[in-house]
């Protein structure tokens, strides 16, 4: 397998990383702040994955032929190089995306891309020896599955984008990353940077539309597919991916709950709620989009929570005083335009926000507080993945745990409370993949994290992780 020939020259810049990945023919990229072009992306076909795959697939042996420590030595390397472009990265990441640089959003994600691929080099898998009698030894190993398809969103596109190719290039497999059509140009900057250190031909990115997913989820030389998104697109997947018996890691929808007990200090826990709620703008799979809160604190959580919001700067994210922006694209906020509006027609109460001014620029949606909401109403049935918050009142716990319980989501949610062991019993009860105390949606790359019902299977980071890109031996003997 050659080695990679690094073709920067110093230190990426903005312009060098732009003109990398843009094709002067392709279709243009717009500044969801602005509606400016950030640049151009060629729209590729079901070919071009099937010739990307087919490189991919016979890079493969190769790659798994290296010894650990090799590949290791590479995921660390190729972590140097995401923190001397992290600038550049960060600020097409902005443009393109819309989220601030500030705050935790931007440059909090490209260097989350570089923590990843240190903590994923970092986590031991050794064999595991399931029996040793004196009569039978029994060892557990995990190999290489082949190709992995890593099919990204909009919302987290290189972090995420990491958390799927981390791990598969770690254990040995070859990658094929299929970057949202709403975020190309950064995801493959991001990968245009890995590949200055990685072997020729381990990953690649393939931009596109619906087919060129499809295709990759439906591909007979693709054994495994990772996928973050919508639970509809999941659905899809899992149905494409069934002729081939693919292996799926899911990370689908989430609509999380978060319940705030009656002991709480309202003051304390209102900027974590707020952050909990509107990370990235409120557009997070695992950020809290809906909150109840008990009845004898209600007023006080309201209050509180209202004046931490209205702190919060929104705006273009170029601005480094900003640490809100605005919805990625049209579609989706028109979707959360809509159940706001069928919040407010019910008579649910606007705390802050609901306004949006129709003529300005971009796709900026204000910081959204609503109070006074039935449970059924849209706005809490629905995954707004934006920038508005529906707080529902509560009397008794077991009518909390069952509201919380009753969609068929189940991603996170968190409990809110002075009682830690309180918290944990009420933790207990809720069908979640994480629940949280005191905060809501920060994942850590040892910690296991998946969903419950139709937020998806399988788990990511950490062992778990590692192993869920791998196929188990069982060496007897």
């Amino acid at each position: 397998m050659s080695e990679p020939v690094d073709t920067t020259s110093g230190t990426p810049t903005y312009d060098s990383l732009l003109a990398a990945v843009t094709d002067p023919d392709g279709r243009e990229v717009l500044d969801p702040a602005t509606g400016e072009v950030v640049g151009r992306v060629a729209e590729r076909s079901a070919e071009d994955v099937d010739a990307a795959v087919a490189r991919v697939r016979a890079a493969q042996p190769a790659w798994a032929a290296r010894a650990d420590a090799e590949r290791i030595d590479l995921l660390n390397r190729a972590a140097d190089a995401i923190e001397a472009a992290a600038e550049p990265l960060a600020e097409l990441l902005s443009r393109e995306q819309g989220k601030p640089l500030n705050g935790p959003n931007a440059r909090f994600e490209v260097g989350a891309c570089a923590a990843w691929l240190r903590a994923t080099a970092a986590t031991p898998l050794p064999v595991e020896t399931v029996v040793d009698d004196g009569e039978v030894h029994a060892e557990l190993h995990y190999r290489p599955i082949g190709v992995v398809g890593a099919i990204g969103p909009w919302n987290w596109p290189m972090m995420i984008t990491i958390w799927q190719v981390a791990p598969s290039l770690r254990m040995g497999n070859t990658v094929v990353v299929k970057p949202s059509e709403y975020t190309p140009l950064s995801v493959l900057a991001l990968v245009h940077v890995l590949n200055t250190v990685l072997p020729a031909d381990v990953l690649t990115a393939v931009a596109g539309g619906r087919d060129v997913g499809a295709r990759l989820s439906a591909h007979p030389d693709v054994d495994k597919v990772m996928f973050t998104g919508s639970t509809a697109t999941g659905q899809a997947i899992i149905k494409s991916s069934a002729d081939t018996v693919k292996r799926l890691t899911l990370e689908l929808g989430g609509n999380d709950a978060g319940i705030v007990l009656p002991d709480v200090d309202p003051e304390a826990i209102a900027e974590g709620l707020f952050w909990g709620a509107f990370i990235n703008t409120g557009q997070t799979c695992a950020a809290l989009k809906r909150l109840y809160v008990h009845t004898d604190v209600y007023d006080d959580v309201v209050a509180a929570l209202t004046e931490v919001a209205k702190a919060m700067p929104m705006g273009r994210g170029l601005d480094e005083n900003n640490v809100l922006g605005p919805l990625q694209n049209r579609a989706q906020y028109d979707i959360v335009a809509r159940l706001v509006d069928a919040a407010r027609d019910s008579g649910a109460r606007i705390l802050l926000g609901g306004d949006p001014d129709p003529d300005a620029p971009g796709h900026f949606y204000p910081t959204t507080l609503v109070a006074d909401i039935d449970d059924d109403n849209p706005l809490v049935a629905e995954e707004q993945f934006g920038p508005a918050l529906p707080i529902i009142r509560y009397e008794t716990i077991d009518e909390a745990i069952a509201m919380a319980n009753r969609l068929d989501v189940g991603l996170g949610a968190s409990v809110w409370s002075s009682d830690r062991d309180a918290a944990r019993a009420v933790a207990a009860h809720l069908q979640a993949g994480t629940v949280w105390i005191n905060a809501h949606g920060g994942v850590h790359p040892m910690i296991p994290f998946g969903g419950h019902k139709k937020s998806g299977y399988g788990l990511e980071f950490g062992a778990e992780g590692l192993k869920a890109v791998a196929v188990p031996q069982v060496i007897n003997g």
